[in-house]
């Protein structure tokens, strides 16, 4: 079963798959949980994945990545990741307890003879009936096949919690059938449970005949003698030619429970026995188990994310904005030329960055004695210099932010939400709140509450006027 990444069944061959069809299955419970309650709040990440240089998809699965992370989803997949494989090892279990009562239930106690046609039903009727209905499903629709793979998949769906974590099994069989993996999967299980069953049935088989003497008849009332022996050698034709040793028409004739027959004649009815469960129950089940794992790796390899699907569409003009023609107006004339006044943001990631927030014309800005080597990003006052110094964040992380504010003005919910986006972009962040002149009217200490809240410690919020810079030039003071 897949492990998500950090950042997504046992048929993976290898991590790097694992992560693979991990982002994919976080993409696909993203998608379902917006479907059910609404798009979740994204610009962080929207912001943070159109610095990628990738093509659609992996900025969709980047997104759901991040988001699962912010929503605490991934824990839900570990969870149920987990809950699944224990409910695997239980149906392990329970198939080698049944496989060797099976062949326990076969033999009896050994005080009876042993009717051989009614042991290889009890050991092989079922896995023989189940093993023919899987066969038939090839002629029905993925979706109609049922058997130990479903049963599993029930089970673990049943030990989710919450809606969310109803969603996450929900997801996985999402995954798995439009990547045309579904019946493999289940196909995997079920005949490894089968498989499992019917090498403790062999176990238990050569065990117990090794250390008890049984005797083995045939009975009938209806069919001939040489019709029973006809019987045995269709079935034990097969395992004659693979090496197991099979009665001849004499020895069949007498097993008819009138005659006592010799310990090497109970010894060929034991291993024909033995033959006919490993060719008829073993072999099919090993075989059609390895051809569904190689039919389930094929798949998984196949998954891909699906532009168009509902949910995904609507990524595309967010994830990856078409570029916007600005037209031609006019000439340009030299007095209204253009003019860019903002300072250059490249390289902000591992330095300290200085900005301001809406700083009024009546406080200096940039301070004049700002210190070499801190980058100074301007006074953020409408929405095109916010966003370019966040895109310019989000590309690299600033080493210390300094963000400074006027301590006359009130905070608002727009200033503080900046603040904490801006904050998720540095290593450590500051608020500096200034006053124009000393006995200025402030509301500091408002904006002391609200940034407590906002979760910022006390030391972070800065009144000083020199002490501000030292800690930004320095990391201390």
């Amino acid at each position: 079963m897949p492990s998500p990444t950090s950042r997504e069944p046992s048929p993976l061959a290898d991590s790097a798959s694992q992560r693979r069809l991990g982002a994919h299955w976080l993409a696909e419970l993203i998608r379902l949980r917006e479907a059910h309650w609404g798009p979740l709040e994204d610009a962080q990440a929207v912001r943070q994945v159109r610095q990628l240089d990738a093509d659609l998809p992996s900025r969709i699965l980047a997104r759901a990545t991040l988001l699962a992370q912010r929503e605490n989803l991934i824990p839900l997949v570990e969870a149920w990741r987990r809950s699944a494989t224990a409910m695997l090892v239980v149906l392990f279990l329970l198939a080698l307890v049944s496989g060797a009562g099976a062949a326990l239930g076969a033999l009896g106690d050994g005080t009876r003879p042993v009717n051989v046609l009614w042991a290889m039903g009890a050991l092989l009727g079922l896995h023989a009936l189940t093993f023919l209905v899987w066969l038939a499903s090839f002629l029905l629709r993925p979706s109609a096949v049922t058997g130990l793979g479903r049963l599993w998949l029930w089970a673990t769906r049943k030990l989710a919690r919450g809606p969310d974590g109803a969603l996450v099994p929900q997801a996985f069989l999402n995954l798995l059938t439009r990547a045309g993996a579904l019946r493999g999967l289940f196909g995997s299980i079920s005949h490894l449970l089968w498989l499992t069953a019917l090498c403790a049935a062999l176990a238990t088989l050569l065990v117990v005949l090794s250390t008890a003497s049984y005797r083995f008849v045939w009975a009938t009332t209806l069919l001939a003698p040489d019709t029973f022996v006809w019987i045995t050698q269709a079935i034990g034709w097969l395992p004659a030619h693979l090496g197991f040793p099979m009665p001849d028409a004499a020895t069949i004739r007498a097993s008819d429970g009138t005659q006592v027959l010799p310990a090497a004649a109970q010894a060929q009815w034991s291993l024909w026995l033995i033959g006919v469960v490993v060719v008829y129950g073993i072999v099919p089940r090993l075989i059609a188990g390895a051809l569904c794992a190689a039919a389930t790796l094929r798949a998984l390899r196949r998954v891909r994310i699906d532009p168009a699907l509902a949910g995904f569409s609507t990524l595309r003009d967010r994830l990856e904005p078409p570029a916007l023609s600005t037209g031609i107006d006019r000439p340009v004339d030299p007095l209204h030329e253009p003019r860019v006044h903002a300072p250059a943001l490249e390289g902000l990631g591992g330095q300290p960055v200085l900005l301001g927030l809406e700083l009024p014309a009546d406080l200096a800005w940039p301070p004049a004695d700002l210190p070499d080597g801190i980058r100074q990003a301007g006074n953020l006052d409408t929405r095109v210099e916010r966003n370019r110094v966040l895109d310019a964040l989000a590309r690299s992380a600033a080493s210390r932010l300094l963000i400074a504010c006027d301590a006359r003005q009130t905070p608002d919910r727009g200033t503080l939400s900046l603040i904490a986006d801006l904050s998720a972009h540095a290593g450590q962040t500051r608020v500096w709140l200034i006053l124009p002149h000393a006995g200025a009217d402030t509301r500091a200490d408002l904006w002391r509450d609200r940034l407590l809240a906002l979760g910022l410690p006390a030391a972070a919020v800065l009144q000083t006027p020199v002490a501000p810079l030292d800690w930004l030039e320095t990391g201390h003071g």
